[in-house]
């Protein structure tokens, strides 16, 4: 609770401590008189440099944390897709949400943990390289795109800056399995860096930030290595319709292997060169064999 920065001062903290005549390890808020405290009962899963998981005699409850105002706290009801088109700098990520539904689903994720968005500017969505046809995707795998861009928590931007693990699921990932559609957050030169294994982007603006729910504006658009990586070009083979509000147009085509020039031939060679070769190829062992025969008649006659 402490690296999340939603605690105050050390309130997200513990103090452990062990008894040196009974070796009871006893867990606490470091605050003085704390009424929440807890006593370590035995060890139930341990995994080398990773994790360690513990079994205790009771709850662990952060220093005036109230659990009944938690459990009754309203909805914020946000309205994601108004937050963006507020941010004047969405309208693309705005109508892509939109238009494939998703977003009632990160609406409905407001609620426990909270989530956190990674929204594209319109200036990043112009910026694709020409061969990442990000609009002519199924609808399934252009979900999954967008799922790629939430965490399911709830991450002020403080959060990001000192984030612990820097391998972050995404909703993606539980749609697709663990290890898979995961960021890689770190800080770079004094800002938020959020790599793929393919780009990597930076956090540029906050545009909305209020428990449970942060929207931050990146630079670029996240590309899942699962989708746009070189092992899954096929995904992007359907030539398709630019969604409403793009305002640029898909790359021209590239002629296919077997209509262009230099690809003609079994070694991507130009039209008529095996031929050439191969017919230099018997002069010059014609030549070799006369060469050779006059040598041995010279010798004879010597």
């Amino acid at each position: 609770l402490q690296t999340t920065s939603r605690a105050p001062a050390n309130f997200g903290a513990v103090n452990i401590t062990r008894n040196p005549l009974t070796n009871s390890i006893t867990i606490q808020s470091p605050v003085t008189f704390s009424p929440s405290n807890a006593t370590v009962l035995s060890l139930i899963k341990t995994l080398p440099y990773s994790i360690t998981i513990l079994a205790v005699d009771s709850l662990l409850v952060p220093y005036d944390f109230n659990l009944m105002t938690s459990e009754t706290r309203p909805p914020l009801g946000l309205n994601i897709t108004k937050a963006l088109i507020d941010g004047h700098n969405f309208n693309v990520a705005a109508a892509m949400l939109s238009a494939s539904g998703v977003v009632d689903e990160f609406e409905a994720d407001e609620g426990g943990a909270g989530i956190t968005l990674f929204v594209p500017t319109d200036g990043a969505f112009g910026d694709l390289p020409g061969n990442v046809r990000l609009q002519s995707l199924p609808a399934d795998k252009k979900s999954v795109v967008l799922k790629f861009h939430v965490l399911h928590s709830y991450y002020p931007l403080g959060s990001l800056e000192s984030i612990v693990n820097p391998v972050q699921p995404t909703l993606a990932t539980e749609d697709n399995g663990a290890g898979s559609f995961t960021l890689n957050i770190s800080r770079v030169n004094g800002s938020v860096a959020i790599d793929t294994g393919i780009v990597q982007a930076s956090v540029t603006q906050t545009v909305f930030d209020q428990n449970p729910v942060a929207i931050f504006g990146v630079s670029k658009v996240l590309l899942p290595r699962e989708v746009f990586g070189k092992d899954s070009a096929g995904a992007m083979a359907k030539p398709g319709n630019p969604v409403v509000g793009t305002n640029f147009q898909p790359p021209e085509t590239s002629p296919s292997p077997e209509n262009s020039p230099w690809l003609s031939g079994p070694a991507s060679s130009p039209s008529g060169f095996h031929e050439d070769m191969k017919s230099n190829g018997e002069r010059f062992r014609l030549q070799s064999c006369i060469v050779a025969l006059c040598c041995i008649g010279l010798y004879l006659l010597v």
